[in-house]
């Protein structure tokens, strides 16, 4: 992994020179994590990434969490691992690591008050997102990345695979909930990061998660779950339940989501757009009639953080490349009714699509 880490430093440096910056300045989050292995918790005190284009690479740290950065191997790659004092000025000493700068790039999750004290800091320094430069690389992942999110994705189909002994009548969405919970830590995510369990009229609310509804014979109910592993990637994955028979109504709705959802992965290959993913669903639900309910993009990149680049979003022009992970989630919501939504995570291959969620799509009609 230390190869893997020291090359990315190297790509963002490149990366970095072609978007006309001198250094990149990189606080806690997926940003540092992907380019130090370090999942540094985020902190009133200063923990930044100073990398320049040129010169060497200094990963500046609260001396109270320099054992944890070592730890982490930050200290093995290709820069330096320096502490600072309860009573120094951080923000100062990883300026006067750029002397001579003129234009830098500051991560997208900078805190407000660092990037001002940055801007105070480095008053004749234009100072930039550095999002864009480092999310044309994160987004193509590398098949040590691929193989981390395949293994999360079979970890949220575990937790799926076991919904008929949680999601019955009777039970409130709340309840069913906890027990997801317990499951995917269960199987092998150290973190939960969302549970939705969105029953009846609740389904048509697409971020409902849970509530003290109790769940009615009958009820078409919403299951959008993931969490992240150890080694930080994340998983998620939605599957539609009825508890007994729906209305027929709805089963016809759903079947043509599951074309729908079916046709947009199918049309996933390199070279076609993002946004012509998200037509290829969008239109199978307008010609259904479903059109006007389908109300959020049909999906977003995935990795280190569960929503990246890129997203399947009418006007993302943006070609798709082997190693792109992102979610396939088209849905239909009706308010005060119902709703439903079918999502699997992808990775564009050199010649197609794979599809790392592998449970069925159809609808799961579980006993009352």
């Amino acid at each position: 992994m230390t190869a893997d880490l020291d090359d990315r430093l190297v790509r963002a440096r490149a990366a970095a020179a072609t978007a006309g910056l001198d250094a990149l300045l990189i606080t806690p989050g997926a940003g540092l994590r992907y380019l130090t292995g370090y999942d540094a918790k985020p902190l009133e005190r200063l923990t930044c990434l100073v990398l320049p284009v040129d010169g060497p690479a200094t990963l500046l740290v609260p001396a109270l969490e320099q054992p944890a950065a070592l730890a982490s191997g930050a200290g093995e790659l290709a820069l330096e691992v320096w502490s600072w004092q309860e009573t120094d000025d951080a923000v100062a000493l990883a300026a006067a690591l750029l002397p001579g700068a003129r234009r830098v790039g500051l991560d997208d999750q900078m805190w407000a008050e660092k990037t001002l004290r940055f801007r105070a800091a480095m008053p004749g320094v234009e100072q930039v997102a550095a999002g864009a430069v480092l999310s044309e690389l994160r987004m193509r992942k590398s098949p040590t990345e691929v193989e981390l999110l395949r293994e999360a994705a079979a970890a949220i189909d575990r937790v799926h695979a076991r919904m008929g002994e949680w999601l019955r009548a009777g039970r409130t969405e709340a309840e069913v909930g906890r027990d997801i919970a317990a499951a995917i830590l269960a199987e092998g995510h150290v973190s939960v990061d969302f549970v939705i369990v969105a029953s009846g009229p609740n389904g048509a609310s697409p971020h409902h998660e849970t509530s003290d509804r109790v769940i009615a014979a009958g009820d078409p109910v919403v299951v959008d779950i993931g969490g992240t592993t150890a080694a930080g990637y994340c998983s998620d994955s939605t599957r539609t339940y009825a508890v007994g028979e729906p209305p027929e109504e709805y089963r016809t709705a759903y079947e043509a989501l599951w074309r729908a959802q079916e046709a947009a992965v199918a049309h996933v290959r390199p070279g076609v757009t993002a946004e012509s993913v998200d037509a290829a669903a969008r239109d199978l639900l307008t010609d259904a009639g479903l059109g006007e309910y389908f109300i959020h993009r049909t999906g977003h990149g995935i990795g280190l953080e569960t929503h990246e680049d890129p997203y399947i979003v009418a006007g993302n022009a943006t070609p798709l490349e082997p190693g792109m992970a992102f979610s396939v989630e088209p849905g239909f919501y009706l308010a005060g009714r119902y709703g439903a939504r079918i999502e699997d995570i992808v990775v564009a291959t050199a010649d197609g699509v794979e599809a790392l969620n592998r449970r069925p799509r159809d609808l799961v009609i579980l006993d009352t």
